[in-house]
C-alpha cells in the first residue's frame, strides 16, 4: 500500500561559467564553474509501498531508461545499502527537462530522490548524503546543494556564494543529445586560466559584465560536435538577451534577460519559430533562496 509521498524538486543546473583548468592522472578533469539552479524542472516524489516501482511521466519521460540504469533507481539502492533499509519504495518521476543535455537532469533527479528517501526513511546525516551522492556522479553533490556556489576539482569540492542574485533566464535545446566524453576528447586545450573573483557587489550589470570575462571551456569543442549550438546561440541572441551561452557539455543554451517579462516575451518568440525545440523561461534562485517541496 502507498504511503502519504513526500516530494522534492530536481531543478536544471546551470553552469554559468565553466573553466577546464588541468587533467588528473586518473583521467578526470579539473573544473571550476559557477552554477545555479532554476525554479523550472523535474518533480521526485516518493512512498513506501508493496514493491519498488519508478513511475515516469512528463514531456521527457520515454527518454529516460526504467531499469537499474536509472540514476533515480540507483539513488534508491545505494542509499537503501547505506541505511540497510529493506522496504520497498514507489517513485515518481516527472521528467520535464531533457536529457544528456548539459542541465544535470539525471543528476538533479538523483540529488532530489536522495533527500526526499531521507526525510521518508528518518534522520540521516548530511555528510552521509553527499558521500553517496559523489559516489552516484559528480554532479550530484552541487545538485543537492541547490543552491548559487562555485564547484572546483570534479564539481565535488562545493562552495556556497554568499550574495548572488535571482537572474531571469531562458533555456533553450534544439532536440540534440551531446556526448559529454566525446566533448572533452574534442578540446584544444585542457590547461586553461581559473575563473576570475566574483564581483563584490553582484546585481545585475556586475554579473553580466563579469561573465562576459568568464568563458565555457566546452563550448566550441560541443560545437564542433553539434554545429546546432551555435545556432542556438544566435536565435538567444537575437531574441535580446543580455548574455547567452551553453550550459556544461551542451547542448542547452541559456540566454540572461533583465526582466521576467522579458524572458518570457523572448521564449514564446523562440517557441514560436522553432516549436520543435524546448524552450522554457525560468528564473534562477538567488543566494538564501530555497525551492519548495
Amino acid at each position: 500500500m502507498v504511503s502519504a509521498s513526500i516530494a522534492r524538486d530536481a531543478p536544471a543546473k546551470v553552469n554559468l561559467a565553466l573553466h577546464v583548468t588541468g587533467r588528473r592522472a586518473d583521467g578526470f578533469h579539473e573544473l571550476e564553474s559557477l552554477v545555479v539552479f532554476t525554479r523550472f524542472g523535474d518533480r521526485i516524489s516518493v512512498a513506501t509501498d508493496d514493491a519498488d516501482s519508478v513511475a515516469l511521466s512528463g514531456r521527457f519521460a520515454g527518454a529516460v531508461p526504467n531499469d537499474g540504469d536509472n540514476l533515480v533507481a540507483r539513488a534508491r539502492d545505494l542509499l537503501r545499502a547505506t541505511l540497510r533499509r529493506d522496504g520497498p519504495v514507489f517513485i515518481a518521476l516527472e521528467k520535464n527537462l531533457p536529457v544528456a543535455s548539459g542541465i544535470g537532469g539525471g543528476s538533479s533527479d538523483a540529488a532530489a530522490t536522495l533527500s526526499a528517501l531521507a526525510s521518508l526513511w528518518g534522520a540521516v546525516a548530511q555528510d552521509q548524503i553527499f558521500r553517496i551522492a559523489g559516489e552516484l556522479g559528480a554532479d550530484v553533490p552541487m545538485c543537492l546543494a541547490a543552491r548559487p556556489l562555485l564547484a572546483r576539482g570534479i564539481g565535488h569540492d562545493i562552495e556556497p556564494v554568499a550574495r548572488f542574485p535571482a537572474l531571469a533566464m531562458v533555456l533553450v535545446n534544439p532536440g540534440i543529445a551531446v556526448s559529454t566524453p566525446a566533448v572533452f576528447r574534442a578540446l584544444a586545450s585542457r590547461e586553461n586560466p581559473p575563473l576570475p573573483a566574483l564581483p563584490e557587489d553582484p546585481d545585475f550589470s556586475a554579473v553580466i559584465s563579469w561573465l562576459g570575462t568568464t568563458r565555457n571551456d566546452l563550448q566550441v569543442a560541443a560545437a564542433s560536435t553539434a554545429p546546432m549550438i551555435g545556432t542556438v546561440l544566435d536565435v538567444l541572441a537575437d531574441s535580446g538577451a543580455a548574455f547567452v551561452r551553453m550550459s556544461g557539455s551542451g547542448a542547452t543554451c541559456f540566454g540572461i534577460f533583465e526582466t521576467d517579462d522579458a524572458a518570457s516575451r523572448a521564449a514564446a518568440a523562440i517557441n514560436k519559430e522553432r516549436p520543435s525545440w524546448f524552450v522554457v523561461a525560468t528564473r534562477s534562485t538567488a543566494s538564501g533562496e530555497s525551492f519548495d517541496g
